[in-house]
């Protein structure tokens, strides 16, 4: 079940769902837009030959940061990660799910590779995986709506939501774009974490 317009209203007046700020006109019949905000990460090829997953990768990435003055270019086959403006949180029995938009898919933007996904218990500025699969470079613009996202709630709530303790929850509360994490569930010895034993 995907909460209607009505039923997101509800659910950001009773906390079961933020959108911080919450742009006028941005409530959709089942979702919310999102804008970009100010923040990416780009990776810098010419030093490596490689990402290994196994390693850390902060070395491999630059911040940029752009303003109502400055847009980010996004080149054909680039990749960058960037932010939502807002702060997007749910409780421990919803989750959220990130969508693009129809018109910037027209123009080959894709707003999220694989991680659209917004755990139960997570309030956080949303990392978007771009990419531009177009022949062209595409402007992209400071608080322009970039993506939308729905909220599902859950059968019950989570018995261990997002950012608890034991999950090693690697992006809780995130507000910067962050370098993969990924190595994190390797051992020092970059043997994979075997957790059943």
């Amino acid at each position: 079940m995907i909460l209607s317009d009505r039923d997101i209203k509800k659910a950001l007046d009773d906390g079961s769902v933020v959108v911080d700020p919450l742009f006028p006109n941005s409530i959709q019949p089942a979702s919310v837009d999102l804008h970009l905000g100010k923040d990416f990460l780009v990776f810098m090829n010419h030093n490596h030959t490689c990402i290994d997953v196994k390693e850390p990768m902060d070395d491999m990435v630059k911040e940029v940061e752009i303003s109502k003055d400055k847009p980010f270019v996004l080149h054909p086959g680039e990749f960058a990660l960037g932010m939502t403006y807002e702060i997007v949180g749910v409780s421990d029995a919803m989750v959220g799910r990130l969508e693009g938009k129809s018109s910037l898919g027209r123009v080959g933007i894709i707003v999220h590779a694989t991680a659209g996904y917004i755990d139960p218990g997570n309030k956080l500025k949303i990392t978007l995986e771009l990419h531009n699969i177009a022949n062209l470079p595409v402007k992209l613009y400071y608080k322009m709506p970039i993506a939308q996202i729905s909220f599902s709630p859950l059968t019950s709530p989570a018995d261990v939501p997002y950012g608890k303790d034991e999950l090693n929850s690697k992006y809780y509360g995130a507000t910067k774009p962050q370098a993969s994490q990924y190595y994190k569930n390797f051992t020092k010895n970059n043997e994979w974490i075997d957790f059943e034993g």
